[in-house]
Order: structure tokens, then sequence, then C-alpha cells
């Protein structure tokens, strides 16, 4: 029995767009409710969600049941993070703050078995291989295993062309935040010299034939970066969704005092 496919990579691998969404909060309730919402995919954030090993397997195991794709964003590329996240049962991994070809390999061979790769083989052991029922994993699970690699500041963008020509990179999110700071404009993604670069690298990754990936919450520039060819895009996030909500309903009582 083979790894199962992975309906994510097929996709970007097939040119398809992928609409998604973040996951932020940390609970299983919470990603159950995101996963019948109807979106592609939706990251389980490692980064800047409170979730560790645990709180990403009990989201990735409530998720099984819906058609939302799981992707885990490791808070850092390490190996034996990636090991963990793997093992745990996901197969498609994003890697926060990605600099250089060098570090794009390595993640790479973070994510494959040997001979090409350092990912350990326990899988008898590991729900990603339903404890030894799928007997065909080690042997079939690279193919199904979908890497993403975050370039999101200046040092990453001169590397871009690089970290593109590198085999077993599936796509670039370009990070907007972190990118508009490392500019100078902090809190401001829709300056129009971060748009430019933001824009720029988007066609550049799809040129490469790579699938490029955006978190946007503001319509216009989702818009620009579907021109540009981005196939991987988050269009919210479960924090600002609940926090806008409430802010909303609690100010249209307030104000009938």
């Amino acid at each position: 029995m083979p790894a199962p496919t992975n309906p994510f990579k097929k996709a970007l691998s097939a040119g398809e767009t992928q609409f998604g969404c973040w996951v932020g909060l940390g609970d299983t309730f919470s990603a159950e409710i995101m996963g019948s919402a109807g979106f592609d995919w939706l990251v389980i954030d490692g980064e800047h969600g409170p979730n560790d090993l645990r709180s990403i397997l009990a989201q990735l195991q409530v998720l099984e049941a819906s058609d939302s794709h799981p992707v885990v964003r490791v808070p850092v590329g390490e190996t034996y993070l990636l090991k963990q996240m793997l093992d745990a049962g996901a197969q498609t991994i994003l890697v926060p703050m990605v600099e250089s070809a060098e570090q794009a390999r390595q993640l790479v061979r973070d994510v494959t078995y040997p001979p090409h790769g350092d990912r350990g083989v326990g899988y008898a052991l590991a729900r990603a291989a339903k404890f030894g029922q799928i007997t065909d994993y080690g042997t079939t699970a690279d193919a199904q295993i979908c890497l993403l690699v975050q370039v999101e500041n200046l040092k990453g963008m001169a590397a871009l062309d690089d970290i593109l020509a590198v085999d077993g990179v599936d796509g670039v999110f370009i990070g907007p935040a972190d990118l508009a700071a490392d500019m100078g404009h902090m809190g401001n993604a829709l300056h129009a010299d971060v748009q430019t670069a933001i824009m720029d690298a988007l066609r550049r990754i799809r040129a490469a034939g790579k699938a490029p990936g955006i978190l946007s919450t503001h319509d216009p520039m989702t818009q620009d970066a579907l021109k540009a060819g981005a196939q991987f895009v988050a269009v919210g996030a479960d924090i600002l969704l609940l926090a806008k909500g409430a802010r909303a309903l609690a100010a249209q009582w307030q104000g009938t005092k």
C-alpha cells in the first residue's frame, strides 16, 4: 500500500489555484470549524500561533475528516521539527525565513528519506504510515511530500533565483509583513515599493516552474497577486476573523447604550 496522494501538491502541479486561510488559534474545535468552511487548504501555524507538536497533531487529526488540506508551518526549519511533523502526518510543510539555496537544499534533505535525504526512518511507529499499515510508505512517501519555503526578507529576495533552482522545493511563499518591515515599511505591506517587489517575485517563481504563494487580506492586492501568477493564496486568518466579528458585534450593541 503506497502513501496517500497529496491533493494539494497534485493541484499545484496541475497549475490550479488553491485558496486557503491561516489557522492560528491552536485549538481543535476552531480548526474543525475552519475545516468545514470550504477552503482548499489551511495553515496550522506553529510560528506565530500557540502551537506545539501535540496541538498540531490534534489539529491534523480533526482536519483529516475535512476537504481542507492541512499545511503545517514550523517555527523554524530544524531537521528534528520537520521529522516530527512529517511523522505526525503532515504532508505539506511551510518553512519561514529561507534565505539561501544552501538552506533550501538542506530542507529538501530533511523531508526526504535516505539515500537521497536525512529524514529518519521510523514510519512503522508513525501516524503518517498509519502505524505500519501503509507498508510501502518508506518507498512512496517522498513523492507526496510538498515543501513550501518562505522568502520574506531582502536577503532571501536577493537569493530567490538560487532558491528557485533547488530541486525538491515545490513552492515559494512571499511573506508580505516581514518583507515590508525589512524594506523599512513596518506595518505597510501595501507600500508601492513592497508591492512591486512582491509581484515581481511571484512572477519569477511562476516562471521558474514553482508554485508562488501569498497571504493577503486586501482584495486588490489579492487580485494583483493572482494576475502575477500566485497559486496558493491565503485570504484570511481565523484570529482576524474572530477579532473583527467580535469587535463589530460589541460596537453595534455598545452604541445603543
